[in-house]
């Protein structure tokens, strides 16, 4: 048991590495090399667990997966049952949450996938299944769809330092896109 807790250990400390060599300097100079001098962890323990750099940017982004998974299904716990459109509100929160620090681990894994984009086939699945819920709840299809839209539009400008937005106003515009009452007046009904 003390192997396997002092493996994970290593694991989670490499991990930690990598994001904070992404974020400092750019998924250009991630290396095994450099995540074994990041994290204390000799180059050998490092290749224990992460074989390729491939294989660590694949364990990076399964960690944001991970993370923004978890804050989703926090955030649906709780809304009210009476809640209209709780995925599409989940999913708006999560893009939030994204776009919080323009800084984040998030903009560090959109940037490794632009290294190795066979990675973006994990996420593509689970967004073609976040999508499939969203309409399938919404009054209005296309109208959930285009506020999804705006959210990632507002995080990917954020998390790419595109938007001249202050944070104050970014807040109310996710505010307002959180806002279900307000779109009522817009939902068209019949398909």
């Amino acid at each position: 048991m003390e192997n396997t807790a002092r493996s994970e250990r290593s694991r989670s400390a490499a991990i930690q590495a990598a994001l904070t060599i992404i974020a400092r300097d750019g998924p250009g100079r991630l290396t095994l090399d450099a995540i074994a001098r990041e994290s204390g962890i000799s180059k050998g323990g490092v290749m224990h667990h992460f074989r390729t750099k491939t294989a660590v940017l694949k364990a990076l982004l399964d960690h944001q997966i991970e993370y923004f998974e978890r804050f989703s299904k926090d955030y649906l716990a709780e809304l009210d049952a009476d809640r209209r459109e709780p995925q599409l509100s989940a999913q708006i929160a999560t893009l939030r949450e994204a776009a919080t620090d323009p800084q984040s681990v998030a903009f560090a894994i959109v940037g490794a996938m632009a290294e190795e984009p066979e990675l973006l086939s994990i996420t593509q699945e689970l967004d073609i299944q976040k999508i499939e819920r969203i309409k399938a709840e919404a009054a209005d299809p296309d109208l959930a769809l285009l506020r999804l839209a705006a959210a990632r539009g507002l995080a990917l400008s954020a998390l790419f330092g595109l938007y001249a937005f202050s944070d104050d106003e970014r807040a109310r515009l996710f505010e307002r896109l959180l806002d279900n009452e307000q779109w009522a007046a817009f939902t068209k009904t019949d398909r």
